[in-house]
């Protein structure tokens, strides 16, 4: 509406018409988005928010849990605002063109009428930034699909690391100053009758908030002497020619700070991964999971959390998330992450880390191995896995190697369970092949049996399902007769389930905790959100660490 009924661009919309007011309402849009999609990218800022938790609510960091979604929404704005902000500007190239103005050659951005509106697109520096800019773009958002990032994950990585470009390339294309408005209208009314000395000063009336203005028309086709204009209508007569400039640039002002913002804690996280982990122990776990142990200085990080692996012998730009499977305490500096052996990055680390004898061995101590790379972590970040023990009853279900967030979880109540608000665990863990449950089988002993010395049995839940059999029923052997127990071929009644939880914990909030299959957190979600009979609240939390 400012475009479209602004005084002060009264000549430029004449000449643009809609094109105008879309092109620079899409503009700010832009702008908007653009400093937003930065900060859902400040890991350690959001780390640190998650942690202060007597300052932000429990809601509160549920939504900050929520941050890929809202980097993502504000893609997608960027995306769809950008085709309207493009669209808009190619309307005005023409308009440019076709509607010539001879009296005013400052607001042309054409030099001449009827020129080629190609020539204002690609050789204007905001038309060859916003072509450079539309580019980048579509390859960022293109390789952003799922499919790419679970096939290649270097496309999606190295693309999305052109986004410096583009942001030098929206603070030079807002300095084009192609679009110009009108600085003195006070003196130049829009419109107004401009008298020049000559016979011939009035020209028709045109209607301007409410005002006649008069131009550039024998004053003999009004059938009016001007002074009856003057009596009978609200008439302003100026002697100035009107006046443009170019705007002044608003973009820096939008994200100047987000950028500022990211590029310090980019420096910082750069800083605090410089040094490389020593690896204390590589274990090889049936189905093709590896347990890398390690040990860094000054490392502190709480159940839940997740670290981003970099190993330069593997990839120089290539790095993965990966959640601690155990975290280091006042007692033992080690943590842990266990990584499934899928793709080329993790197949190369594992050839890396193990050696082709040491395959089927399932410890491989460090000083048995050949040398071993540098690895890098950046981190620990938080997750929503964090809120499982401020729940005063949560439920974890997970999906094959989906278990690595509660891991960490499993671990840390090993060690006391007694300083956290936690009173009852449900853990339910799905398979499909019976091994994978030996990834945790002794975590799961040591804790059950633990709770039982300690006399609270009910204090942990576990249910272990296994999705395929080929006929085998038990895990292996008496060891793991605590988990045999508590093995169920199938899939879990995910009703029945919620409905027993729900009456044996009236009035109660339970956390929801899924690691797993998009189709699994569907099911679950909408479980949640359904209403039951005994007044208990089911709040989901999705894994989504990145």
């Amino acid at each position: 509406m400012l475009y479209y009924k602004g005084p002060q661009y009264h000549y430029l919309h004449q000449m643009l018409g809609l094109g105008l007011c879309l092109s620079r309402a899409s503009a700010s849009v832009l702008n908007f988005n653009c400093s937003l999609v930065l900060l859902p990218m400040c890991r350690t800022l959001l780390a640190v928010l998650r942690g202060t938790k007597k300052v932000v609510s429990r809601k509160a960091r549920r939504l900050l849990d929520k941050y890929r979604s809202f980097h993502a929404a504000c893609g997608i704005a960027i995306c769809v605002f950008s085709a309207i902000h493009v669209g808009a500007h190619v309307i005005n190239a023409v308009n440019f063109s076709t509607n010539y103005n001879s009296d005013y050659d400052a607001l042309n951005v054409a030099r001449y009428k009827d020129e080629d509106p190609r020539r204002i697109l690609f050789t204007t520096v905001p038309g060859l930034t916003g072509v450079l800019m539309v580019l980048i773009l579509f390859l960022m958002s293109t390789a952003s699909t799922a499919s790419i990032r679970a096939s290649n994950f270097d496309i999606f990585l190295n693309t999305h690391n052109l986004f410096f470009i583009f942001y030098v390339l929206l603070l030079v294309h807002a300095t084009g100053g192609v679009l110009k408005y009108q600085t003195n209208v006070e003196e130049h009314p829009p419109g107004c009758l401009q008298l020049n000395g000559t016979e011939n000063y009035s020209v028709p009336l045109t209607w301007v908030n409410g005002e006649a203005y008069l131009q550039n028309t024998p004053k003999a086709a009004l059938g009016l002497s001007l002074e009856e204009l003057l009596i009978n209508s609200t008439l302003r007569i100026c002697t100035k020619e009107p006046e443009f400039l170019p705007h002044f640039p608003e973009t820096w002002l939008w994200i100047l700070a987000p950028l500022c913002l990211y590029c310090a804690e980019r420096l910082y996280r750069y800083f605090r991964s410089s040094k490389p982990v020593t690896i204390t122990a590589v274990i090889h776990h049936l189905s093709d999971v590896i347990e890398i142990r390690m040990i860094k200085e000054n490392f502190k990080a709480s159940p839940g959390q997740y670290i981003i692996l970099q190993c330069p012998s593997v990839s120089a730009l290539e790095n993965h998330p990966f959640t601690l499977t155990m975290c280091p305490t006042e007692t033992k500096a080690t943590f842990s992450v266990h990584i499934k052996v899928v793709g080329d990055w993790t197949e190369r680390l594992c050839d890396l880390l193990t050696s082709q004898d040491n395959r089927e061995t399932e410890i491989i101590p460090i000083v048995h191995q050949r040398k071993n790379p540098k690895i890098y972590i950046d981190g620990p970040f938080g997750s929503p896995s964090e809120e499982a023990l401020n729940y005063e009853v949560s439920l974890c279900i997970a999906g094959g190697i989906g278990v690595t967030p509660f891991a960490s979880i499993l671990n840390r109540l090993l060690d006391k369970w007694t300083d956290y608000k936690l009173q009852r665990l449900y853990f339910v863990w799905i398979c499909r092949d019976i091994r994978s449950f030996l990834w945790f089988a002794d975590l799961l002993c040591a804790l059950h049996r633990k709770l039982w010395q300690e006399n609270r049995p009910d204090y942990l839940n576990i249910q272990l399902y296994l999705s395929q059999t080929d006929g085998i029923q038990k895990i292996i052997g008496e060891k793991y007769q605590a988990l045999n127990s508590r093995l169920i071929i199938g899939r879990p009644r995910w009703k029945l389930l919620f409905d027993e939880i729900a009456k044996s914990n009236r009035q109660k909030s339970v956390g929801v905790f899924c690691c797993g299959p998009k189709g699994l957190s569907k099911d679950l979600h909408r479980l949640c959100n359904r209403l039951n009979g005994y007044g208990t609240r089911f709040e989901y939390n999705k894994e989504s660490f990145s």
